[in-house]
């Protein structure tokens, strides 16, 4: 009988303890469990999502957008990105190409926009298909339009492509063709503050375009209101009337540093004013009859009949 009251005695007491021991080892995996889980957490919060990468690529081409050399340089590391950066990145260089060549339709960068605009990743070909329409603003060039035309057809049934695929159509005729959204004024001396930072609030938008501009905040187009500036020579005489007159438009040509009058343009042709100046052109009067109040002939000029000597 004794015998049988410690084997019962000895079977309570395992029992009794085998749930707290289960308990325990539950407790110990739990535990390990949630530390794993804050261990990937912080990771993912020290790595973040990537996005400062998308900013140093706008910041390349922030940097380089000044300068032909710089532009060309760039280019190919834009080249190198697209290769072998990651999407967060590949997302960027469609917006960074757009910040170099802001209303100056180069070949080189409408063919590679032409390409991912056709990308598999759709931010890709979103942000491509708006960067052409910001390398195109205002120039109603005829290889753009004809491209974005093709796109309507080729992305009819997306309906986030073919919302850009429009904006890019409505910017590339801006004002009609009388319009820019170059930052640079002044013979390209100068950059407007204000204009740049327009253009550069709607690429860092961009660089999530599918929860901003394509959801509910389209709206966030307007800021390129800042960066709109016309693009036409006007004259007008000290009345502030309206005065046609002849003018040489062509090529600008880098004269600084040389010695005596050197031509400032090179491959003119005559025009009357009011006259629309591409990317590059400058404009000089083809008259001695009139002179002009200002040293640059850009925008509005006041002209005067010229005081010569006898």
């Amino acid at each position: 009988g004794k015998g049988d009251k410690k084997k019962d005695t000895a079977a309570a007491a395992a029992a009794a303890s085998s749930p707290s021991t289960s308990g325990s080892s539950t407790s110990s995996e739990s535990t390990s469990a949630s530390s794993d889980g804050e261990k990937a957490e912080k990771e993912k919060a020290e790595k973040g999502d990537g996005s400062h990468q998308g900013m140093a690529v706008l910041g390349i081409a922030l940097i380089s957008m000044g300068e032909e050399i710089g532009i060309d340089m760039s280019l190919r590391s834009f080249g190198l990105l697209l290769q072998y950066g990651e999407p967060v990145i590949r997302r960027a260089v469609p917006l960074a190409l757009a910040l170099l060549s802001v209303s100056n339709p180069r070949l080189s960068i409408l063919d590679t926009l032409s390409k991912l605009s056709h990308d598999g990743d759709h931010a890709v070909c979103h942000n491509a298909i708006l960067a052409m329409g910001l390398v195109g603003a205002g120039t109603n060039n005829a290889r753009l339009a004809a491209m974005l035309r093709q796109l309507a057809q080729y992305h009819y049934k997306n309906e986030d492509a073919l919302f850009m695929v429009r904006i890019a159509q409505g910017l590339t005729h801006l004002g009609k063709g009388t319009l820019t959204l170059s930052p640079y004024h002044s013979d390209r001396a100068l950059l407007s503050p204000v204009a740049l930072a327009g253009l550069l609030s709607l690429l860092v938008i961009c660089l999530d375009v599918k929860s901003t501009v394509l959801a509910q905040s389209h709206y966030l187009f307007y800021l390129l209101s800042t960066a709109i500036q016309p693009r036409m020579v006007v004259t007008l005489n000290e009345d502030l009337e309206p005065l046609p007159v002849s003018v040489r438009v062509g090529q600008a040509v880098d004269v600084v540093g040389q010695a005596g009058k050197p031509k400032t343009i090179t491959g003119f042709q005559t025009h009357t004013t009011p006259v629309l100046l591409q990317a590059g052109d400058r404009a000089e009067l083809a008259t001695e009859e009139y002179e002009t109040l200002t040293p640059l002939i850009e925008g509005f000029v006041i002209l005067r009949k010229s005081q010569h000597e006898d």
